[in-house]
């Protein structure tokens, strides 16, 4: 299948460049380079030994997807590119509410355009918002608590009316819990161009040396240590999902969510706990005030996509710190 893929040189996307090349697609790149850097596609050639077709260009701007999809004529999409902070979103709403709404707009119009009637979303658990009854399923009410979540719901109704108003087009909308871990190469992993908004990497840097301690945002939630608690699903797992999505697509219509978690939450400190095995150093830790937007708990229930999709999560908390640490101590400043 050829496959365009938005926001494809990102963390997430990276990885799942490897994992449909791997299985024999063909894959074409769209990024704006914003929030990656270009070292990352010519790292996944060198790992994949593949063909790799990009385009820089920004899914806002009518020209560039316009000249992405007529160069490459894909038969689907996996929409990646997007705003991802909680605490970002909160401070910056238009701009997130420009990019992961609009942009996703503007994607599926281009996509018409060109005849191009399956694609694969991004989404996140963040849009159910604080529990009813956990683990979270599909039916789970739908009532994100944050800028970041109700722009990722938002775009789901986008494409549920998109698949609705024609027959003949799917839309997956895959809703992961925490991505968390990298390749096993260690030369492809997480990288964020500024201070890191999730917690995986803020430990790394921290126990690389680049941060000086790691800010737990609340001790006083109603979980066993006071910390909140994710469920963190490692990114190969991720990705993976995101090809057995496409397998899925290929055969059925319509607009459908899935969960991508692993059915386990930790704690942050958990998760602390869990690094320093890893790298054999101590993490600082300071707590902080509470972040907006933040809830005490998330937990997936992911029977759905192992039912209809075929998709489970393989890695262990143990695999995810271990591939961490690799990636960050073999790459203390990341792509730079």
């Amino acid at each position: 299948m050829r496959v365009l893929v938005t926001g494809g040189a990102g963390y997430i996307g990276s990885h799942t460049l490897l994992e449909l090349m791997g299985q024999g697609h063909e894959v074409c790149v769209l990024d704006s380079y914003i929030n990656s850097s270009k070292e990352v596609l010519n790292r996944v050639r060198t790992l994949s030994n593949g063909h790799l077709t990009d385009h820089e260009g920004d899914v806002r701007h009518t020209a560039a997807l316009d000249r992405a999809m007529d160069d490459f004529a894909p038969d689907a999409v996996i929409h990646f590119a997007g705003l991802k902070a909680v605490g970002e979103s909160e401070e910056d709403p238009l701009g997130y509410y420009d990019v992961n709404v609009g942009g996703t707009l503007g994607l599926l119009k281009a996509m018409d355009r060109v005849g191009c009637g399956k694609i694969i979303f991004s989404s996140s658990a963040t849009v159910y918002g604080e529990p009813v009854y956990l683990p979270y399923d599909e039916a789970h009410p739908t009532q994100p608590t944050s800028v970041y979540g109700r722009t990722k719901l938002m775009a789901e109704n986008v494409l549920t009316d998109w698949a609705k108003a024609n027959p003949q087009k799917t839309a997956v909308l895959l809703r992961y819990f925490n991505p968390v871990g990298s390749h096993p190469s260690a030369q492809i992993g997480e990288d964020p161009s500024d201070i890191p908004n999730n917690l995986m990497p803020f430990i790394a840097q921290v126990a690389v040396g680049k941060r000086s301690h790691l800010s737990i945002f609340g001790d006083d939630y109603d979980t066993p240590d006071g910390t909140g608690q994710r469920d963190y699903i490692h990114v190969v797992d991720l990705a993976r999902a995101h090809v057995m999505a496409l397998d899925y697509a290929a055969s059925h219509q319509g607009a459908r969510p899935f969960n991508i978690g692993t059915g386990q939450n930790y704690s942050v400190k958990e998760m602390v706990s869990a690094f320093e095995k890893a790298c054999g150093k101590q993490i600082p830790t300071k707590v902080t005030p509470r972040r907006a937007g933040d809830i005490a708990s998330m937990l997936a229930d992911a029977s759905r996509a192992k039912a209809e999709i075929g998709w489970s999560a393989t890695h262990t908390l143990d695999d995810m710190t271990a591939s961490t640490w690799a990636w960050q101590s073999t790459n203390p400043n990341g792509y730079d």
